[in-house]
């Protein structure tokens, strides 16, 4: 067992154990980064506490042009097939509510997703498999990415050679976890097909008349046009796509007005579209520029309405998924992986990776202590605490995907906890 960071002698062997062993440090990272957090494809402190952190790993490293990405090569050295590790890197522009003695000390800006752990746990990674070179035929490549959260940073850094590293030696295969709050520490969910939900974005504006609030009748007031255009969206849904074509549509927000006795010119509507096929996509994407086009017109109103396309499906190889199944057993024990029973509607932009090598993403479960899983709050919640007990089994299960893929050996089988007390290694909280 972990206490105070060391291991007890003779407890244990294997990769978790040499997991566990590195868990101070992966645990000191993440805290760094989470007290600094940064939104965006602009992450300089993250960059560096990154870049940092695997100096003496004998990588090869290159930092983006456009955005604060970093990209670090293990080379084997011998000859061998090329795996790509990834981490997302950003934060979340909302206020930490969590309480935590290391919580973020910048305003409005939070981890809200667990980035800082994905990027911890991949350094931690880097170092374990580093250390276990002799076992590796072949390349690793870490990739640490920025903007998940915003505009999407895997297409730019796809687009500055990401899948090409070390000397133009292209990727065969793609790897990625995420970490989940609600789901039980240490357990993996995989699932081949689709695992994540094409995420696109509406922008409704509907064009009335303004003028005083006393008299609405000498006006186009656009403001209950737009809630009715909000419950005609919904009814769409539920009356055109059916069951078996999972599609959600959510408005986010609505604006308008500027004072209590104008009514405005224009009321805008935002918010988001999540379907599992290109058909249901098309669907949607049709009926939500008639449905609000047809609400206006019927009140003498004119809409613009934006459709941008945002992150397609994340499609989970199922070959990969099952050589990933069988890595995440041998790592961590069989009854620790289960498999998911449905795809979820948020979004990922790994997709871009996945549409060009084959892979996979799967959850990491981290349900704080004390908590029973499915009852704690979520990712994207400002109070979302996660057990720091399972970045050790996320450092082990990156590397037991690696060297299963690579086929330069394996890993024990043990099953035990994920770990007790966490002793935190000290590290510069300057940056």
């Amino acid at each position: 067992m972990l206490i105070d960071g060391t291991a007890s002698a003779g407890a244990e062997s294997g990769l978790l154990t040499e997991a566990r062993s590195l868990l101070p440090d992966v645990v000191a990272l993440r805290r760094r980064i989470h007290r600094l957090p940064e939104v965006g494809t602009y992450l300089p402190r993250t960059q560096r506490a990154v870049v940092e952190a695997l100096d003496g790993l004998g990588l090869t490293v290159t930092l983006g042009r456009r955005l604060s990405s970093v990209v670090a090569v293990l080379d084997s050295g011998r000859p061998g097939r090329t795996l790509l590790l990834r981490a997302d890197m950003d934060a979340l522009p909302q206020q930490e509510n969590t309480g935590l003695d290391f919580a973020s000390e910048v305003p409005g800006v939070m981890h809200a997703c667990g980035h800082d752990a994905h990027a911890a746990m991949l350094v931690g990674a880097a170092r374990l498999l580093s250390a276990r070179k002799g076992r590796l035929a072949g390349r690793v490549v870490f990739m640490f990415q920025p903007a998940e959260e915003t505009a999407g940073g895997a297409l730019p850094m796809i687009e500055e050679g990401l899948l090409t590293p070390a000397g133009g030696t292209a990727v065969d295969a793609a790897f990625a976890l995420h970490i989940n709050a609600r789901n039980e520490t240490c357990t993996v969910h995989v699932r081949p097909g689709t695992q994540y939900a094409a995420a696109d974005v509406v922008r409704v504006s509907v064009r009335g008349r303004s003028g005083h609030a006393a008299g609405p009748h000498r006006v186009l007031d656009p403001v209950p046009v737009a809630c009715e255009i909000v419950q005609a969206l919904q009814t769409m849904i539920t009356r055109t796509v059916g069951i078996f074509e999972p599609a959600v549509l959510t408005i986010t927000t609505i604006r308008a007005g500027s004072a209590f006795n104008i009514i405005p010119e224009t009321a805008e509507l935002s918010g988001t579209y999540r379907t599992l096929s290109e058909a249901t996509r098309s669907k949607v994407r049709e009926g939500i520029a008639r449905v609000a086009a047809g609400v206006a017109a019927a009140h003498g109103m004119t809409v613009d309405v934006e459709l941008p396309e945002g992150y397609p499906t994340v499609q989970n190889d199922p070959a990969f998924t099952a050589l990933v199944r069988r890595a995440a057993a041998s790592a961590l024990g069989p009854s620790r992986v289960h498999e998911l029973p449905h795809p979820t509607m948020g979004g990922e932009d790994f997709s871009y990776v996945l549409q060009r090598v084959p892979g996979a993403m799967v959850f990491l479960g981290a349900c704080p202590p004390g908590s029973v899983p499915g009852t704690v709050p979520d990712n994207h919640s400002d109070r979302v605490l996660y057990d720091e007990r399972a970045l050790a089994a996320g450092v082990a299960l990156h590397c037991a995907v690696a060297e299963e893929f690579l086929r330069g050996g394996g890993s024990g089988g043990e099953e035990g906890e994920c770990g007790a007390t966490i002793g935190v290694a000290r590290t510069d909280e300057s940056g």
